[in-house]
């Protein structure tokens, strides 16, 4: 039996579409992982970037569970003296409601220089509107 793995050149990226109104962050945000990693592909190989799009609409309906609208704490640390900024969720909610799902799907990436190309693919829009209807994505039910 021979083993064959897929070359850069043969690689089909494919585009998906997930409505993250009322879904829980966490699962929302492993499900996203796993297809910009491409585990969800056979060809899967750590070594080789082989996962595909993910577009993630209504980002600002994303669930949150228990008190962690209020308790969960998002931190940014400026680089100067005393310049770690803490908000809550529901801050961050108002401000930037894509970064919720941001976050939580970088977290849950493998730490190195394949995962930074990975979340390049990983497209979050607050509203149901997006630009990328050229592509056909392929709604996804999580």
């Amino acid at each position: 039996m021979k083993t064959t793995l897929v070359q850069e050149d043969q690689i089909k990226r494919v585009w998906y579409l997930i409505d993250a109104t009322g879904k829980p962050a966490g699962r929302l945000a492993a499900k996203i992982a796993f297809i910009l990693r491409g585990k969800n592909k056979p060809t899967f190989a750590n070594h080789i970037d082989g996962g595909d799009f993910v577009l993630v609409i209504n980002a600002d309906k994303v669930k949150l569970t228990g008190n962690k609208e209020e308790q969960k704490l998002y931190k940014h640390f400026t680089g100067f003296p005393d310049g770690l900024k803490t908000f809550t969720a529901a801050e961050v909610r108002k401000k930037n409601p894509t970064r919720i799902i941001e976050q939580a799907v970088k977290g849950m990436m493998p730490k190195n220089h394949q995962s930074r190309n990975q979340l390049k693919r990983l497209k979050i829009y607050a509203g149901a509107e997006h630009p990328h209807i050229a592509q056909q994505p392929q709604a996804l039910a999580v």
